[in-house]
């Protein structure tokens, strides 16, 4: 874990030909997370490497396996992002929630011809239940602990059968970056969640190596009611 550590700390955070988008998101200071994401769409960003590429391949493969192996018909993510991730998804029924307006608008034209898939403000969740619930390259996005706490509350109250996510499950003092704050989300878990357990952990098979576009810190974890 020490070495993860530092080579996050030696290397920059960069997406697909964002890196001078990113050092300039990172010098300005920002009130909210909500308010970084949404500026960092609104500037012409996107969900940044691991919505991208053979990590998105990755996800996407994993996660629709078990969409079908498990007969999920109703999928939620709490933090959609841009949607490139969700090109890859085979789901019966989908609903994106997010902080931005800016990218959920930009979804919603992106996703028009899909009639099952949906899209709406994180804070226009108001407890409806999925068969699964899912968090992919999200909770380490979460700097504030207040955010986290009731972030993870509604990914959790969401499902009626399993919650998946995608995440680093260290913690740190978020010295990586002005966006980034990697946190053990398991301790929360079993604290807040204990009617879940841990089904399965997933690893990525790009382990990180100092490369943000191409490798990742993250696995996948599925959980499921107890």
């Amino acid at each position: 874990m020490r070495a993860i550590k530092k080579l996050i700390r030696q290397t920059p955070i960069v997406g697909p030909s964002l890196s001078h988008l990113n050092r300039w998101l990172d010098a300005k200071k920002f009130d909210t997370s909500e308010d970084y994401w949404e500026e960092r769409y609104r500037t012409g960003g996107n969900s940044g490497p691991g919505s991208y590429g053979r990590l998105a391949e990755f996800k996407a493969r994993k996660i629709n396996a078990i969409v079908a192996e498990k007969g999920i018909r109703t999928v939620a993510e709490f933090g959609c992002g841009d949607g490139n991730q969700l090109l890859l998804a085979d789901y019966p029924s989908y609903v994106g929630f997010d902080v931005s307006e800016t990218v959920l608008q930009s979804c919603r034209v992106k996703f028009k011809e899909k009639k099952n898939f949906s899209f709406r403000h994180a804070s226009s969740y108001s407890g409806e239940k999925f068969d699964l619930s899912m968090s992919l390259d999200v909770i380490f996005h979460l700097v504030e602990d207040d955010v986290f706490h009731k972030y993870m509350a509604n990914l959790f109250s969401a499902s009626d059968k399993y919650v998946l996510i995608y995440s680093s499950d260290f913690d740190d003092s978020g010295e990586f970056g002005a966006h980034v704050k990697n946190r053990d989300f398991k301790r929360w878990v079993g604290k807040n969640a204990p009617e879940f357990v841990l089904e399965s952990r997933i690893s990525n098979p790009f382990p990180f190596n100092g490369d943000h576009e191409e490798t990742s810190f993250c696995d996948l974890f599925l959980y499921k009611r107890a």
